[in-house]
């Protein structure tokens, strides 16, 4: 049995431990607890007072009573608290997103690589368990699209209003939470987007800080990207779209994918568009193509699912659903769209991280 700790027992974290205790995740187990906040244990003292419960991370890894962490605290504390177990040899699952800014995150990864590589370190990324963006990604991947041509994805179908972000002194803040949409609903949606499409070289972005709710981070964008191929896509997100939309499209030479409305829609071309762009003779002439409701066979297994994976990959028998590296992919997508926004400029990947830091640390010492 993997016994398992969690960090941060709000929302995230109390949805972990009740899967744990409700035996969800086989080959796991809930041994121990902690938050900063001890009116967030109160709940595991009264209900299950045979786990352990701590006040602080380094308590709990000091323990022995753990062999995986599950780090759900607010977005900063991700990467400090990743690497204290990495010391402690401790398994690691971590909430999205990996961190606020990729120079951080980096770090994480760097230090999981030199001092505990034999340790288990991943992301919870549970959309990619979603059968359609599985098919989309196997797809893409064989090369069935032929080569990308434009990516969109349009995704507001997540409306806030200002209720919501007077929630919790830290939400909307770019010294409690690191940002607003970009960083709190978009991290799985960036992540999707590269891993199906790849990474872009080049982002700009026009993100609007307080432009529908009475906050200092963004709750608007609109970005568009290039690809190293040179491939366009654009990335519109807002929290204040109702009815909101999630139409998610990637065209490539021989045909496109359409995912939206709980359907994903292949329209595949008889013969690739550039080849028959040199060869046709007729006026009006286009390729033909047929339309396909593909079949997305599976279950949508969600976080648990990842968890699952997780404990398996620790037992030797499985593989991660997304290692905790590869979270300074969407990450950088999103410092990028910033650091556009900021600096009215083309961002080039890689990414500037010290400027990228420097930026972040203005905002948060002296918000708006």
């Amino acid at each position: 049995m993997v016994r398992f700790g969690i960090t941060g027992v709000g929302v995230m974290g109390t949805g972990h431990a009740r899967s744990l205790l409700e035996g969800k995740v086989p080959g796991g187990v809930l041994a121990a607890v902690c938050d900063v906040d001890p009116a967030k244990l109160e709940w595991v003292k009264t209900e299950q007072p045979e786990i352990a419960v701590y006040e602080n991370a380094a308590e709990m890894f000091a323990s022995g009573k753990i062999d995986a962490v599950i780090v759900a605290t607010p977005h900063y504390g991700h990467p400090p608290i990743a690497r204290e177990a990495f010391a402690a040899n401790i398994h690691v699952m971590i909430e999205k997103p990996a961190g606020v800014y990729t120079k951080q995150v980096r770090e994480m990864i760097d230090d999981h690589k030199k001092r505990a590589p034999n340790l288990v370190f991943g992301i919870m990324y549970n959309q990619r368990t979603e059968p359609m963006y599985r098919k989309m990604y196997e797809i893409t991947q064989s090369g069935e699209l032929g080569e990308l041509k434009r990516t969109s994805w349009l995704i507001t179908d997540w409306y806030r209003s200002q209720a919501y972000y007077n929630s919790g002194g830290w939400r909307a803040t770019w010294k409690g939470e690191g940002g607003g949409v970009l960083i709190n609903q978009c991290p799985h949606n960036l992540d999707l987007w590269q891993w199906i499409c790849g990474m872009p070289k080049r982002v700009t972005a026009f993100v609007h800080e307080g432009k529908w709710h009475d906050i200092e981070v963004e709750d608007d964008v609109t970005a568009y990207v290039e690809y190293e191929n040179g491939a366009t896509g654009i990335f519109v997100t807002s929290t204040a779209d109702c009815p909101g939309n999630n139409r998610f499209e990637v065209l490539g030479d021989k045909g496109k994918l359409v995912c939206e409305h709980g359907k994903l829609v292949h329209y595949r071309l008889s013969a690739g568009e550039r080849e028959f762009n040199r060869t046709n003779k007729e006026m009006w002439g286009a390729p033909k193509w047929e339309r396909i409701e593909v079949d997305c066979p599976g279950e949508y297994t969600q976080h648990v699912g990842v968890l699952i994976d997780f404990v398996k990959t620790i037992n030797g028998e499985g593989k991660l659903i997304a290692r905790g590296e590869e979270g300074i992919n969407g990450l950088t997508i999103s410092n990028a769209m910033h650091l556009s926004s900021w600096t009215g400029k083309t961002i080039e990947l890689p990414l500037d991280e010290d400027l990228f830091l420097e930026e972040l640390n203005k905002r948060a010492n002296n918000p708006a």
